[in-house]
């Protein structure tokens, strides 16, 4: 499935898979589901428009105005690389088991598996870059929220639009590399935990009036609540699930893996790099 994040957040695409999974049953029998569709979309693009007149009552650090002078040591960021640069792909797993020692080094067994798994793949990428930084430097990372039920009231059940919002948390490297692991995840979990009704509210009115890109260092792209493996078509729900292949090197998808709770991240990085990101990562769980 192909699909543009103009028409369709990830939710939005399991409903859709959803409802043509509904119409594959045609071999006679009754549609298991209520005809036409068991979700019937809601396609109302004025729940999410900006306010009149615009009122941005927060700073927005997620995101970077391509209209204002940049300033010294900051770059737009691209979110991709040049098609000639060669990348290596790979798969890391965490399985439950890994996903639960995590958590006991957070030091809060109820913090989400996100934001665990989050927190590693920030601290392996942020200390394999070729250059090694100052530790003062700032590294950030920017996740991604679906704020359906942030906002007041909630939007429909089926809102089939995109209501993802980035959000952006920093830490010097210092912090990212030696401080305890229980406060970077904490910094990812404390990010999701200030998106309230009127922080998203904020934030369509500022992106109303600015010409922008999401502003961080990387971004680790959640697929974790979306549950396109447990779409059921009439041959039978997926085998596998997860991202297609991207020639992109500073976003990582994270995605199930298997049923027993494991997560797994796709990361794309040039060959040097990845051999640093793979052997911080093992060593992290060692």
């Amino acid at each position: 499935m192909s699909t543009n994040n103009i028409l369709l957040d990830g939710v939005g695409a399991k409903f859709f898979l959803q409802n043509l999974a509904s119409q594959a049953f045609n071999d006679g029998r009754p549609l298991p589901f209520p005809f036409p569709f068991p979700f019937p979309p809601c396609n109302n693009r004025r729940l999410l428009a900006a306010r009149s007149p615009p009122n941005a009552t927060f700073p927005h650090p997620e995101f970077i105005d391509l209209h204002l002078p940049i300033g010294e040591g900051s770059r737009p960021p691209s979110f991709d690389c040049p098609r000639d640069e060669e990348l290596r792909y790979r798969i890391f797993k965490m399985n439950a088991d890994d996903i639960a020692k995590l958590k006991k080094k957070a030091k809060d067994t109820t913090i989400s598996s996100l934001a665990v798994a989050a927190a590693v793949i920030w601290r392996c990428k942020a200390l394999s870059a070729d250059t090694k930084p100052e530790k003062s430097d700032t590294s950030t990372l920017l996740t991604e929220i679906d704020v359906r039920n942030r906002v007041k009231p909630p939007l429909p059940q089926y809102d089939c639009g995109n209501t993802i919002l980035p959000i952006r948390v920093s830490a010097t490297f210092e912090e990212v590399e030696s401080g305890p692991f229980s406060k970077v995840a904490e910094n990812v979990s404390l990010g999701v935990k200030g998106i309230t009704d009127e922080y998203v509210r904020s934030a369509f009115d500022w992106l109303e009036v600015h010409w922008w890109l999401p502003h961080g260092d990387y971004m680790v792209s959640s697929w974790l609540g979306l549950g396109f493996e447990r779409v059921e078509y009439p041959w039978g729900k997926p085998l596998y699930s997860c991202p297609v292949v991207s020639h992109r090197k500073d976003i990582f998808w994270v995605f199930r893996d298997g049923v027993d709770g494991g997560i797994a991240a796709m990361v794309a990085l040039p060959a040097e790099e990845m051999v640093r990101f793979e052997g911080l990562f093992h060593g992290f769980f060692a």
